[in-house]
């Protein structure tokens, strides 16, 4: 079997160019991984894209994920049954800012979600507070979480650890 593709979208805020350094840093490890565009707005307005993008590969052999609403989208389409081989979300965006009221509908997807997941997100996250996300976590039926003490809402400090991670991952779905 041949090894998985990784696609991976931005932030809300964010552009692929911005995912360069995970890119790059993926594919230095061996991990054929590319990015993913999506239109700004509402997460319902870019699962179509997400889809779209999803089609060009076989989802069997596919790992998709991203950045916070990268991330979001994504989790939404395998939630959806894609039929994708895994998924990665850094920086799960639970809940805005704030707002950790929002969490158990920004949740409420992820128990439907059959392949596995890797979560990777910051302990000091405004998007996800960390007993909320643990508590999101157990809803996924394999999911590994991890969090780094002291980081907030992009992995930058921790990018090498984080690119290890994720290519472990994606190696062995």
């Amino acid at each position: 079997m041949p090894p998985p593709r990784l696609l991976l979208a931005p932030g809300a805020s964010g552009t692929v160019e911005r995912l360069r350094p995970m890119l790059d840093g993926l594919r230095a490890r061996g991990i054929t991984a590319d990015g993913v565009a999506l239109p700004t707005g509402s997460a319902e307005r870019a699962l179509p894209t997400w889809r779209a993008a999803l089609q060009a590969h076989d989802p069997a052999q596919t790992v998709i994920g991203g950045q916070s609403f990268g991330g979001r989208v994504a989790s939404l389409l395998a939630a959806d049954g894609a039929g994708v081989r895994g998924l990665v979300l850094l920086c799960f965006p639970l809940h805005p800012p704030g707002r950790p009221e929002r969490a158990e509908e920004r949740a409420a997807h992820l128990a439907r979600i059959a392949c596995p997941v890797l979560l990777l997100s910051g302990e000091s996250d405004p998007f996800a507070r960390l007993g909320l996300l643990r508590e999101a976590a157990t809803r996924i039926r394999d999911a590994e979480l991890v969090t780094y003490p002291g980081i907030g809402h992009g992995l930058h400090r921790v990018r090498d650890d984080a690119l290890d991670r994720v290519a472990a991952f994606v190696s062995r779905v």
